[in-house]
């Protein structure tokens, strides 16, 4: 019985504990939160810190693990990286790992790849960041050059002041996990994101995905739906640059999540993870409309196993749509339960209750809840989910203080 080692523990990465193990697979989970869910589902749970390298290779070592994997978020992306090196497991190699962590490094490899990306600075001081922006023609977006979720992003006009340009790099390097900030041109246009699996250098798409966000200054994602209603020859845009910046990173053996803009001048990459992408896009929706299990796919590639691509059912719509109430305390939340019960919704949570706070959205964690819904197309799914998360009705005091 192989023996795979997944990193984390909490909801986000039940999925992979739980395919593991239908997959007939020994599973070693390591959380440093003795609490987190995952580890009660474990073959073996270990309570250790996930950034720690050597108490990672010590577990990896005692329980003769033959992989690893990390799936939506990729805090111990470097870490895996260095367990591959040593231990001869398939995956992502250490200065590939390093290279899809870090934002400046990242634009660095597109560039040298020729991927189409945004013209894009390494800042690390307010001069600097007052520097970069005063040489960009249009808006710019100043970003941690190591973070997720949308954390400490923010958009700024052409002609933005001095002063507006040092409190972005200052929100932004409040969230940078390496102390570094990103600031790029900003790419008008809408956003995809192109899921993809690579092994043996060959790089297979599974789906593209529509995306709805907030719009700036924060853009966080409110919505995603599959498959993407782009036509085709826009569609091949966005693969063929999602493509090219896999191929410029140098991904391989490892799923990738790759997000990209379609602007004035063509398909743009904002990033790509080598991960499989979060927000159920991965775990969810793309199951769901094509019928293909992508979780036990990265599971196969982590053990350095070629993964079985046959859809299980026909293809599908499916979507996503997050709950957001106004911000402040909630007095109330209704609609829930009826939610869960209209056509083609398969999944309808809330995060808050009575007396809890409803948060300025700036990050994907200030959303208050979620719908997961099905239909025959796209168009169909989406529509399902927006009834179901109409329906759910989340009081706030500042709905009350309007009315």
């Amino acid at each position: 019985m192989k023996t795979l080692m997944v990193l984390a523990a909490g909801p986000l990465q039940i999925p992979v504990i739980t395919t593991a193990r239908r997959l007939g697979l020994r599973v070693v989970v390591v959380d440093a939160d003795a609490n987190a869910p995952g580890l009660r589902l474990a073959d073996v749970a270990h309570v250790a810190n996930i950034t720690d390298y050597d108490a990672c290779r010590a577990i990896a070592h005692q329980e003769a693990a033959g992989g690893v994997i990390q799936i939506c978020t990729e805090v111990s992306i470097p870490l895996i990286g260095r367990l591959n090196a040593e231990l001869g497991w398939s995956g992502l190699r250490p200065e590939v790992a390093l290279d899809v962590t870090n934002k400046h490094r990242m634009r660095q490899a597109f560039d040298r790849g020729g991927a189409p990306s945004p013209r894009s600075f390494g800042v690390y001081t307010e001069a600097e960041a007052v520097a970069a922006a005063q040489s960009v023609r249009g808006a710019v977006i100043l970003k941690p050059s190591r973070s997720s979720g949308s954390r400490g992003v923010t958009k700024l006009n052409h002609g933005a002041t001095d002063q507006e340009v040092i409190t972005a790099f200052g929100r932004a390097l409040g969230f940078s996990a390496d102390r570094g900030v990103v600031l790029e041109e900003f790419v008008e246009g809408p956003e995809f994101s192109v899921e993809i699996l690579v092994w043996a250098g060959n790089p297979q798409v599974l789906a593209v995905t529509d995306k709805v966000t907030t719009g700036a200054p924060h853009f966080v994602e409110t919505g995603h739906s599959q498959p993407s209603a782009l036509v085709p020859a826009d569609r091949e845009q966005v693969v063929a640059a999602a493509v090219a910046g896999v191929r410029a990173l140098g991904i391989d053996w490892s799923a990738a999540h790759a997000e990209i803009k379609l602007g004035p001048n063509g398909a743009r990459i904002m990033e790509i993870g080598a991960r499989l992408g979060g927000d159920f896009i991965t775990t969810e929706l793309v199951p769901r409309s094509t019928g293909i299990d992508m979780v036990a796919g990265a599971i196969r590639l982590a053990l350095g196993e070629v993964p079985d691509l046959r859809p299980q059912h026909p293809p599908q719509g499916a979507a996503i749509r997050y709950v957001i109430p106004p911000p402040g305390q909630v007095l109330a939340v209704a609609g829930l339960t009826k939610a869960q019960t209209l056509p083609g919704v398969r999944v309808a949570e809330v995060y808050v209750q009575a007396g809890g706070i409803v948060p300025p959205v700036t990050s994907s964690g200030c959303r208050s809840g979620h719908v997961i819904a099905e239909g025959p197309s796209a168009a169909e799914a989406i529509r399902n989910a927006e009834v179901a998360r109409d329906t759910i009705q989340i009081q706030t005091a500042a709905q009350q203080a309007a009315k």
